[in-house]
């Protein structure tokens, strides 16, 4: 059987367009080593991959650390973005090429990072939608359906790009197949109509 083609996609942001895990996972490693305490990497990664939020909350109960601790390492970092960005994912500037349609971003990072991140990475898409806009949270699929709406697709055309459970959970309560970006050595369960190391393997499945 002939796989399907997709004329549009709809990327997450952090983990999927841009590379931030690696320095993400070292702001809130170091946040446990100031207090003494020893923690691989790996095992922030393993966290992150899964939820920032959930990340914090856990290494926060874990080591009894203020979580806002974590979430002011984290702005931190943010803003350090701001000027001296993450490298892109690889393979993202070759697939975002090759898509016929609309490449649309679907993000939780808050607008104003978001738009600096990709200005200053010289990634040019054709839409954002943020949850600073007022939409709910992946795995709710409201920012998927927002663009469907906006620019009047069928979602059978459309691919949800992500590195994360939720996001392939909300692309497809959106009625779109999905894609799953994995990290090598950190397996996750996930429902995902695909599952890519790299987004250069995207390609194939676009119209």
């Amino acid at each position: 059987m002939t796989a399907p083609r997709f004329r549009h996609v709809l990327w997450d942001m952090g983990g999927t367009i841009v590379n931030t895990y690696p320095e993400l996972d070292a702001v809130l490693a170091a946040v446990v080593r100031s207090h003494g305490h020893d923690i691989d990497e790996h095992d922030v990664a393993v966290l992150t991959r899964r939820s920032t939020g959930e990340a914090m909350a856990a290494l926060s109960q874990r080591f009894r650390i203020a979580e806002a601790e974590f979430e002011s390492a984290e702005d931190d970092l943010k803003e350090r973005w701001r000027t001296e960005p993450p490298a892109l994912m690889p393979g993202l500037r070759e697939a975002m090429t090759a898509v016929d349609g609309l490449n649309l971003v679907v993000t939780h990072r808050e607008r104003r990072s978001a738009e600096a991140l990709l200005r200053t990475l010289s990634v040019e898409v054709d839409d954002l939608v943020c949850t600073s806009d007022g939409f709910p949270r992946k795995p709710d699929p409201a920012m998927y359906l927002e663009m469907v709406r906006r620019h009047g697709l069928d979602p059978a055309q459309c691919l949800g790009v992500g590195d994360r459970p939720l996001d392939a959970t909300a692309a497809q309560a959106a009625g779109m197949a999905a894609v799953m970006l994995v990290t090598p050595g950190i397996p996750l369960a996930h429902d995902a109509d695909y599952e890519c190391n790299s987004l250069g393997e995207v390609i194939p499945l676009l119209a």
